[in-house]
């Protein structure tokens, strides 16, 4: 064994016995390299950062991309590379293998070592478009062949996605037929941690757009099955019109923003707010219903949440917005509109009635009746009705049924809310003097 590679073995132990990963890159190539050539340069790949390495070897110099750091030992000369520290990575393409300075000897004795015969992966330092070509170009791209590039990281499938949704962006044809394939490779190699992270950073006017994305690549199918399952749930809009549960809640997705710009915990909850039409759908007669679906539905999105690992005030937050986004959807009267707004978060369950509105081309007129009674709901209940009823008015006025009745009753709520009555005889004083001064 060559005396350069003896002492980048010490090195490589140094660093772990310190906790720290470290190998030479392409043993076997460096024994053949070295055996033709004078210039004794060992590649090591390490996980350790340069302040570490300074620490355990005070000569190291730090050096330009794409080695980080440099070491001169007698005639040896060590370059340092970053390792591959990404989970997402294909386990046959996340151990380097060659560098630029390995490639530049190997073309030196091409005659002898093909270049065909090397593994093409060199190590890089992390860079979130890392892979990606220029987004200028006004399309989302993988460089290289697509599929080779994703093999050494699939979590760049869900980052293109990402840069698709929140950029606006099409996806290059070759690109997207590279991650349509990839979908199950990127379910088996990248952590929910990493791909939720991802998904995070998609702003919340997006959102619709990247989980569209996420469904037609068929990651979704694996990641959340149960919102898949949508696209084959239909129900009838309007009419005759038919649409599945899946198209709507995309488009619920799309309208919730225009309200609540940059609400990304209310765009989720669009997301899940009728994941219980998967379990409660059933045909009635001519038409297929899904009730209780709120209910049902919220205690399948905790389970979903907590598969995709939210934290619980995350996960208490959305199953709450979908326990209770059908409330609003229904004429309320006085009472209702009261425990409506006793409930945590109603304006964004309002904005979540709003984009089901918008979703399915639906009448406000449930809604407008809503929204204006939101008022009375500050006015203490006791106050919303007359201390005495129509007939204990006429009795006390002695009149006939007729418009004076319905004036002095609105007459008597108004002083009622005005705190100048407040007990039935103050009320039955204010009947007569409103009597006796209108003279009826």
């Amino acid at each position: 064994m060559p005396q350069p590679i003896r002492d980048a073995i010490s090195l490589c132990k140094t660093i772990m016995r310190n906790g720290y990963d470290a190998y030479i890159i392409g043993a076997a190539l460096h024994e053949r390299i070295l055996a033709h050539s004078k210039d004794a340069t060992v590649d090591i790949c390490t996980d350790l950062d340069f302040d570490g390495l300074k620490a355990l070897f005070p000569e190291v110099n730090r050096a330009d991309a794409p080695l980080f750091a440099s070491l001169s030992q007698g005639e040896s000369t060590f370059h340092f590379y970053h390792a591959d520290t990404q989970d997402a990575s294909h386990p046959e393409a996340c151990v380097a293998q060659i560098t630029p300075h390995m490639l530049e000897k190997l073309q030196e004795m091409e005659e002898d070592f093909p270049l065909a015969f090397v593994c093409p992966y060199t190590p890089r330092a992390k860079d979130a478009f890392d892979g990606f070509e220029d987004l200028d170009r006004g399309v989302v791209q993988l460089k290289g062949i697509p599929d080779e590039t994703l093999k050494h990281d699939y979590l760049r499938a869900v980052r293109a996605l990402r840069f698709a949704a929140n950029y606006g962006l099409p996806i290059e044809d070759n690109t997207w037929m590279a991650l349509v394939r990839a979908s199950r490779r990127v379910l088996d190699y990248v952590s929910v941690t990493d791909l939720m992270d991802e998904w995070r950073k998609v702003e919340a006017e997006n959102m619709w757009r990247f989980v569209q994305l996420l469904f037609d690549t068929m990651i979704l199918h694996g990641l959340v099955p149960e919102l898949a399952a949508l696209s084959r749930i239909f129900e009838t809009v309007g009419e005759e019109e038919r649409q599945s549960v899946w198209e709507h809640t995309v488009a619920v997705m799309r309208h919730y923003p225009e309200e609540l710009p940059y609400d990304w915990y209310g765009t989720l909850a669009c997301l899940f707010h009728d994941c219980g039409k998967l379990l409660t759908g059933e045909r009635v007669g001519d038409r297929v219903t899904f009730y209780q679906h709120h209910r049902v539905g919220a205690k399948l999105a905790r389970k979903i949440l907590k598969r995709l690992r939210f934290n619980t005030d995350e996960v208490d937050l959305i199953c709450h917005l979908v326990r209770h986004h059908m409330h609003f959807h229904f004429m309320l009267t006085d009472k209702g509109i009261r425990r409506f707004k006793a409930l945590d978060e109603y304006p964004r369950l309002i904005e979540i009635a709003r984009a089901n509105i918008k979703a399915r081309g639906a009448a406000y007129t449930e809604f407008n009746h809503n929204m204006k009674m939101l008022d009375r709901a500050d006015i203490r209940e006791e106050l919303l009705e007359p201390l005495l009823n129509g007939k204990q008015i006429m009795d006390i006025a002695g009149i006939k049924p007729g418009p004076a009745v319905g004036l002095i009753r609105d007459s008597l709520l108004q002083a009622q809310i005005a705190g100048d009555v407040t007990t039935v005889d103050e009320a039955v004083q204010f009947v007569l003097r409103y009597k006796e001064f209108n003279r009826l």
